[in-house]
């Protein structure tokens, strides 16, 4: 018996640290002057719940789509938004959960967990890439953006901010953190942006990927740029800003973060 209840307080305790972890995120959220508020934007029949940030500039600003991890819109994604509005830059985070949840709902009332990962893991590739361009327009559209847009996304997002690199003409740059890139050589010929990667030394499996998309990105004569980060792991943009990191992932994720910024003031 005490065998058995050790192990569900241990199974348990994995599914609710994720959320427990981000309460620093969301209490810096609940601090931000900014103007955030969420918005839907619809197309054909499905309607994508997102989180918009904006920045406090006399000028339109670029905008940037922001696409969460495998955890689905988190707290921590939403900061990431209103560090860009703090930055100078309009920010939008999608929620690509949305619908997708029992009576219409999306990454909130999934819950977290396994079942985030499930149904994120089923997702229609171009029902993804329908919500993105839609995203995409609507930003674009602002009476505040100066019609240039870029994207960044980590993780699970990652590999999607590369993906839809190869299906959006007009992203003016994307910015792949810890994200594997596609492998077919005509879905790379298609990408009209320039591509900057962002990987921790100590992401094996990630990082096995890097040196395929470089040839094919070379092949296909695009730009990518790949920086790996000393002792950085997996989600060390997240995990660097989280209080209790290590210091080799807040490193990474000052460097990073900084690299980011400076690449969008280019954009």
């Amino acid at each position: 018996m005490k065998t058995t209840t050790l192990t569900i307080l241990a199974v348990t305790s994995l599914f609710a640290a994720p959320a427990a972890a981000q309460d620093w995120a969301k209490a810096r959220l609940e601090a931000s002057s900014r103007h955030l508020e969420w918005v839907k934007v619809k197309h054909g029949e499905r309607e994508v719940n997102c989180f918009l940030a904006f920045p406090e500039v006399k000028e339109k600003a670029t905008a940037v789509i922001v696409i969460h991890e495998i955890f689905g819109l988190t707290d921590w994604v939403r900061g990431v938004a209103d560090q860009l509005a703090e930055a100078g830059f309009i920010a939008i985070a999608p929620d690509l959960l949305s619908g997708m949840a029992p009576g219409g709902g999306g990454s909130a009332e999934l819950g977290g967990g396994d079942e985030v990962r499930r149904v994120i893991s089923r997702l229609p590739p171009d029902q993804i890439t329908a919500d993105l361009n839609a995203v995409a327009a609507h930003v674009a559209k602002l009476p505040a953006c100066n019609g240039k847009v870029a994207v960044g996304g980590f993780c699970w997002g990652g590999s999607q901010t590369f993906r839809f690199a190869t299906n959006n003409k007009d992203v003016k740059a994307a910015f792949v953190f810890y994200g594997s890139g596609p492998t077919e050589a005509p879905d790379l010929g298609r990408i009209a942006c320039p591509v900057y990667g962002f990987y921790g030394e100590s992401d094996a499996r990630v990082n096995a990927t890097i040196a395929q998309s470089k040839d094919l990105m070379k092949a296909a004569g695009k730009t990518y740029d790949p920086v790996i980060y000393d002792g950085a792991s997996h989600g060390f943009m997240r995990a660097g800003e989280d209080p209790a990191g290590t210091a080799s992932n807040k490193k990474a994720r000052e460097d990073g973060w900084k690299r980011w910024l400076t690449l969008l003031k280019g954009v």
